[in-house]
């Protein structure tokens, strides 16, 4: 049976701004400053426009900001390691997207360490005032290192998923909050002009409440940051039992967070997911399947009801929760597998920002439809989403443009099983845990090269497109004057 896309180009537009290509995030502090990495971001960059870079941990020992205190009982800081970790960011065209934590062993109030395999302390302050201290000097110095006027364009979030085992502090909510008045007031007496928020929770937590203690309490709040993934459950998220789809969960905790946000003290809060991706366990991240999730998702989301979505994560270079990879392909976060390898949801990422700067109404729930002001082309894309553990068939979608009489030709740009994704020629040699350099190399060659057989033109009948796409196929189609 085939399915018909009607695309109008003469219709009525909305603003279409790429929320989820600006903010991405890497595991913790120390990894940024291994050159595989900075390549991978380097790689990340050529192909889109990445603004701002999250990860855990600039408090971690590896970092070892916090050195000793003097005589008088004053914190004495290193910031030998924090000033290569920022210089590297900044040299290579981001900024840090801050995460304030985890707690330095000598702050501590307990040796609290949490499961994740380089081990973070996730224990309060055992004195607010030190703490305190650590971040108004923190602040103060990246502000005498990098200026004002740059500091003031990052963004400070007081610690990550306090809701969680990250947070040891009892009871979690109300003892947080004084951690996010403490460091609020350290930030802002470095100046008023830095940008601090949270509450940085999981499954899209505590957003009206925070908000409504720092109304009452007049604590200064400039965002509000959460996070969700496709695996969270409704009871977690929603406080309800209830099934909810793996394609639908982020969109609908961003439209819980929107309304919440829309309807407290301070409306006008930007809103940013600063961490979520296509899922967790049982969800092939090797595969296409982040592409056709992806684009998905940004169809829900679209709309003003997000400011940015932070993908978790874009490398797999040097990510450690779970101890070193033990293979380039095992279902790891990141868009590059382990040997600046690209995988199907890095081109997913690439063809998706061809996509424009307008949106026009669509009759199908498998496809966007786009203007691009630059070049006035009319950009569309359109997917075969699959659910995962489900075989899915391959569908026949009929793509019909209207409204558009001086189209030449369209140009197509297809991420499927065999364009763009080197998991089949990887199990192909044997699915080896450490490829060789030229096994490596093979791979990275193979996954271009296959991607670019992806891309083709058609120039008769360009208004009039018919497309088979595979399982979790994504194909983005540009409609060229």
């Amino acid at each position: 049976m085939n399915e018909t896309i009607v695309i109008d180009a003469a219709g009525s537009t909305t603003p279409f701004p790429h929320f989820w290509e600006h903010m991405f995030g890497s595991c913790h502090a120390p990894i940024t400053l291994c050159e595989d990495w900075r390549n991978d971001l380097r790689k990340l960059k050529e192909i889109l426009d990445v603004q701002y870079i999250r990860f855990h941990g600039i408090f971690g020992r590896s970092v070892g900001i916090y050195d000793h205190e003097d005589d008088d009982g004053n914190l004495v800081l290193n910031f030998t390691r924090a000033d290569l970790i920022y210089d590297g960011l900044l040299r290579n065209g981001v900024r840090p997207f801050l995460e304030l934590s985890f707690m330095p062993a000598e702050l501590a109030a307990t040796h609290a360490v949490h499961s994740f395999w380089y081990h973070p302390i996730v224990s309060p302050p055992k004195d607010p005032r030190k703490w305190h201290e650590l971040i108004y000097k923190f602040a103060q110095h990246l502000v005498e290192r990098y200026g004002l006027a740059e500091v003031a364009n990052w963004y400070f979030e007081v610690w990550n998923e306090p809701n969680l085992d990250f947070w040891t502090g009892e009871p979690q909510e109300e003892t947080y909050y004084q951690l996010y008045d403490v460091t609020a007031d350290a930030l802002k007496q470095v100046s008023p002009l830095l940008r601090v928020g949270g509450p940085a929770t999981a499954q899209a937590a505590w957003v009206d409440r925070f908000i409504k203690h720092c109304a009452d309490k007049n604590v200064p709040v400039d965002f509000v940051s959460t996070h969700i993934y496709p695996n969270d459950t409704a009871l977690n998220v929603f406080g309800r039992d209830e099934k909810i789809p793996q394609s639908e969960m982020v969109a609908r905790a961003v439209r819980k967070v929107h309304e919440q946000v829309k309807t407290s003290a301070n409306p006008e809060l930007p809103i940013i997911f600063s961490e979520y991706n296509a899922g967790l366990g049982d969800v092939q991240l090797d595969s296409p399947y982040v592409g056709a999730w992806l684009a998905n998702n940004i169809r829900q989301c679209a709309g003003g009801l997000v400011t940015e979505m932070s993908y978790w994560t874009f490398t797999d270079a040097f990510f450690e929760e779970g101890g070193v990879f033990k293979s380039p392909f095992s279902k790891g976060f990141g868009l590059i597998a382990t040997g600046s390898i690209p995988k199907a949801g890095f081109y997913a990422f690439k063809i998706l920002r061809l996509l424009g700067d307008e949106q026009l109404s669509l009759n199908h729930t498998s496809g966007l439809a786009t203007k691009r002001n630059a070049d006035q082309a009319l950009v569309a894309a359109i997917w075969n989403y699959t659910a995962p553990n489900e075989t899915g068939a391959v569908k026949r979608f009929d793509i019909q443009l209207k409204g558009a009489p001086h189209t030449k030709y369209a140009r197509l740009h297809l991420v499927d099983d065999d364009h763009g994704s080197p998991l089949k020629l990887w199990e192909a040699m044997g699915s080896p845990s450490f490829p060789s350099i030229e096994q490596q190399a093979i791979l990275r060659r193979d996954s271009e090269r296959s991607f670019n057989e992806g891309v083709r033109i058609v120039e008769k009948n360009a208004t009039d497109l018919s497309l088979t796409l595979k399982p979790n196929a994504l194909v983005v189609v540009e409609f060229c004057r």
